[in-house]
Formats: structure tokens, C-alpha cells, sequence
């Protein structure tokens, strides 16, 4: 098992078997985002996911959509964005305002957010105890998009991300998935199927596989601490 933190937190905190859940993947309701239930619920292959007012939902739909590090597909035009733009990545410099702008950029077709300030403050808790991370895209000095998640044993669970420029996420994405291959990561959760991911690379898996394979990573020790010393930089060809 990852750390001692995790192995405690599913000592303390319990869920029902992801197995029992539909397709859609709706598990359980109530309980809270502390750190111990949040880091057993991930460790179980579950996420909280619901609108605010509403009773916290715990979620492990299947399929399950994954990325695998260092298999991201990279078209010709965004090759070139990594090429030529002026832009640089951090990880870590700035959590809370990733979380915060993830919450309030407009996104197509949807409306309102599912980031409310109890979940700003308890990822945000997470991320002072070593295990949520973010990526962030500045250019011309101003952040530009980014991303953040979880990262337990050698599982990465992506949460959410954001543009405030074009490509910011995508150039985000693309830095975590360099860094997390190099750092022998298995797989990034994406949690549901998209048609964006899809594109760039994303495969979708029966619930079972995902639910071996995370039991297989949680073995690994994993990157708990700041990610605030990791440099990413394109390099042309990979």
C-alpha cells in the first residue's frame, strides 16, 4: 500500500464495494471530503462528484477512461504550439488559484460547477499533506491553464483543468504526462469517457481492469511531498 496515511484512511473510512455500482457509476451519498475519507475513497478506484447544495455523490462508473503516460497523441498543429509558444510549466507554484480557476471558467454546455468551496478546501488540504498536485501554464507572466488531481502509490487521479488562453490545458496535460512517465506512474484517471481525451490519446476500460490495476499501483511508494522542484521542458521528437 502507498503510505501509512492511506492504508489508515481505509482503515477508518469505508465505502461499498465499487462492484455494486451501475454503469453510470453512482455508489454512495452523504458522509464528508475529509482528508482520511477522500484518500480511501481514491484508493477504492471512487470520487466525489455532485452539484453544489446537493448531498456529497461517490462515483466508479464504468467504463473508466485512462491516459497512460508518455502515450498522449500529438497532432501536427499542437507539436507546433509546443514548439513555438512562449510558455513555460511549473507544478505546485500556486494550487489553490488552479483549483479556484477550474471552478470558474465557463465550460461548453455546462452550467455552474461542481467545485464549490468545500471542495477548494479540502484538495487544498490535500495538497499541503503531500498528495494533490497541480500543473500550471503561465505565459506572458499570467496563468494560462492548468490542471490538478490526486497522486497515490503510482496512480495520478485527474480532477480537473482549465484554459484561459488556447491550448493551456493541453500543454498541461502533456507536461504531466512527460513528468509522470519518467517517474514510472502507471496511469492517470480521467475518471468518465470524453471525446476530447479520446482524441489525445485516452483509452477507455472495463471497471474491473481499472480496479486491478489500481490495486497493482498502490503497491508503489509513490511522489508524496511538493512537486514545486519538477521541470518540464518540450523537447522536440519525442
Amino acid at each position: 500500500m502507498a503510505d501509512d496515511e492511506v492504508r489508515r484512511s481505509l482503515r477508518l473510512y469505508d465505502f461499498p464495494s465499487p462492484e455494486e455500482a451501475g454503469e453510470e457509476g453512482l455508489l454512495a451519498y452523504g458522509g464528508d471530503l475529509s482528508p482520511g475519507r477522500l484518500l480511501s475513497a481514491y484508493a477504492r478506484g471512487i470520487f466525489p462528484w455532485y452539484s453544489e447544495g446537493d448531498p456529497i455523490l461517490w462515483w466508479s462508473p464504468d467504463p473508466r477512461m485512462v491516459i497512460y503516460p508518455g502515450g498522449l497523441h500529438l497532432s501536427r498543429s499542437f507539436r507546433r504550439v509546443l514548439r513555438n509558444a512562449k510558455y513555460s510549466v511549473v507544478f505546485d507554484r500556486d494550487f489553490r488559484k488552479v483549483v479556484e480557476s477550474c471552478a470558474s471558467v465557463d465550460r461548453r454546455g455546462e452550467d455552474g460547477t461542481w467545485i464549490d468551496d468545500d471542495i477548494v478546501e479540502a484538495y487544498t488540504t490535500l495538497h499541503h499533506m503531500g498528495y494533490a498536485h497541480s500543473v500550471e501554464v503561465y505565459m506572458d507572466g499570467s496563468l494560462a491553464g492548468g490542471l490538478y488531481g490526486l497522486a497515490i502509490g503510482g496512480a495520478f487521479f485527474g480532477e480537473s483543468m482549465f484554459s484561459l488562453r488556447p491550448n493551456g490545458s493541453k500543454i498541461a496535460l502533456y507536461a504531466l504526462s512527460d513528468v509522470l512517465s519518467e517517474r514510472g506512474y502507471d496511469f492517470v484517471d480521467c475518471q468518465i469517457v470524453t471525446g476530447h481525451l479520446l482524441k489525445m490519446g485516452g483509452e477507455v476500460i472495463e471497471r474491473s481492469l481499472f480496479l486491478r490495476r489500481l490495486g497493482l499501483s498502490l503497491s508503489k511508494s509513490g511522489d508524496r511531498g511538493s512537486w514545486s522542484k519538477y521541470r518540464w521542458e518540450y523537447t522536440d521528437g519525442r
